[in-house]
């Protein structure tokens, strides 16, 4: 059976939930901290002993499940060290860096603060790989224990943890450039880089002023960051800044905003990495998703970089781009991937590439941008149908393949289930805009028929 059947606890980031539900809460934080270590306790390891870093969100639930977590792993006999509040990029580093066993991050991303997850990374600073996750759910499932005493673990706080990070930030961004002149809004989310993300970009240069850094424990996403840009585009335009700067609620998404309080997203900050890049050396090819434009894709092949798509995810995109040895890739929503810069998706980072390319070439944000127009994509979700699988049903079916036809080198359609919720997603995306719309209804109104 392979792993993606076998998983019970781990989604396709970790395990996440609303915080005392039927999966997240003290029980299951101190349960898997037990669990993976004993799993980690059989891997090889440059310490001695394992030795697994923690890093969390300002949810107001990660101070009861890092506790749990650590309360469990020491049980198994390994050593923790705890970062605090930490971006999820950030403990990926830091994890590689100090050649720990594990890296943990306690965190929703982008959701709301009720909900929290708990996710894991490897030695490398990678995701986990999907054979520990099935050992660790199997493990899971077994009663909880205690290692003896002399062999219990210790838990200590890495101090400079944030210090670290923001020089490892900082040494992406090439030495003969900064960002002197430059005025910014840095927008946190109120997020695990409140304390981080304005440093950064402030020690290279730039001015910075800041929204969605006072954390309160409930406050995280909550009208600010990456998944409400307009707050940030309202600021910018206010204080006549530059450009804006929007993390989520753990900083591995990223949206830019410009002085005229125009939104550019993932696509459109990948176009602007990639087509630099050229300039300094080859891209082998790019990676997307289902959900990247398809003026993107054009725009690629007119770059004459090859051009994937993956399942919706940064993690099926990672995986991906490691299986053909390429660097670049992304998600519209601003999951952001430079592996020549780091292993996972970094917002900060991100935020510096399309910084230089702009340092680089002198030009701003929407010149870099000139061979790249998005078309307009009319996203719908409609109920599942209850007439069975989706996947057979006549009259949608046949409406898709009308649509498809008529978008035929203009745009394209895709059907997705949501791995959430019981409905439907219907895209459409066309340079005609009216297209776009007409064609999105016949497919909702082909399940209704």
């Amino acid at each position: 059976m392979t792993s993606a059947f076998r998983r019970k606890y781990f989604g396709t980031d970790g395990i996440r939930g609303r915080v005392g539900g039927d999966l997240m809460g003290p029980e299951l934080a101190l349960r898997l901290g037990y669990a993976a270590g004993r799993v980690l306790a059989t891997e090889p390891t440059a310490h001695g002993r394992p030795m697994v870093l923690i890093g969390k969100d300002t949810r107001i639930s990660g101070y009861m499940l890092e506790s749990a977590l650590e309360a469990g792993l020491a049980a198994a006999g390994v050593d923790v060290l705890l970062a605090g509040p930490m971006p999820t990029p950030a403990v990926a580093y830091l994890t590689r860096a100090l050649r720990l066993s594990a890296g943990v991050v306690i965190s929703a991303s982008h959701n709301p603060y009720p909900d929290n997850g708990i996710k894991f990374f490897s030695a490398r600073g990678l995701k986990l790989p999907d054979e520990l996750e099935c050992r660790i759910e199997d493990a899971l499932d077994a009663p909880l224990g205690c290692v003896d005493s002399e062999l219990l673990g210790k838990a200590r706080r890495l101090d400079d943890a944030a210090g670290r990070y923001i020089e490892f930030c900082k040494s992406s961004f090439p030495n003969a450039l900064d960002l002197n002149g430059l005025r910014l809004v840095v927008d946190a989310a109120h997020g695990a880089a409140y304390h981080i993300a304005p440093q950064v970009f402030r020690e290279l240069g730039a001015s910075v002023s800041t929204l969605g850094v006072e954390p309160d424990g409930l406050n995280i996403n909550l009208e600010v960051g990456a998944t409400h840009p307009s707050a940030l585009a309202a600021e910018v335009k206010r204080q006549e800044a530059d450009l804006g700067i929007a993390l989520d609620g753990d900083a591995d998404r990223l949206i830019m905003v410009d002085r005229d309080g125009r939104i550019y997203d993932g696509d459109e900050l990948l176009y602007a990495i990639v087509r630099d890049r050229l300039h300094t050396g080859a891209v082998e090819g790019v990676v997307g998703t289902q959900m990247t434009n398809f003026a993107f894709e054009l725009a690629m092949a007119d770059l004459g970089i090859p051009f994937e798509r993956a399942a919706v995810g940064d993690r099926y995109v990672l995986e991906r781009l490691l299986e053909r040895g390429w660097r670049f890739g992304g998600e519209n929503s601003g999951h952001l991937l430079c592996l020549d810069r780091h292993t996972t998706g970094d917002g900060i980072i991100a935020a510096l590439q399309v910084l230089a390319a702009m340092r680089r070439q002198s030009r701003s944000l929407p010149e870099l941008l000139d061979g790249l127009t998005l078309y307009p994509q009319i996203l719908v979700n409609v109920p599942l149908p209850d007439t069975g699988d989706w996947r057979e049903h006549g009259k949608l079916q046949d409406t898709y393949l009308s649509v498809q036809k008529e978008l035929e080198g203009r745009g394209r359609a895709l059907i997705r289930a949501s791995g959430t919720e019981p409905k439907l997603r219907l895209m459409v995306e066309a340079r005609d805009g009216a297209l776009a719309q007409s064609c999105v209804q016949r497919l909702a109104e082909s399940l209704r028929a």
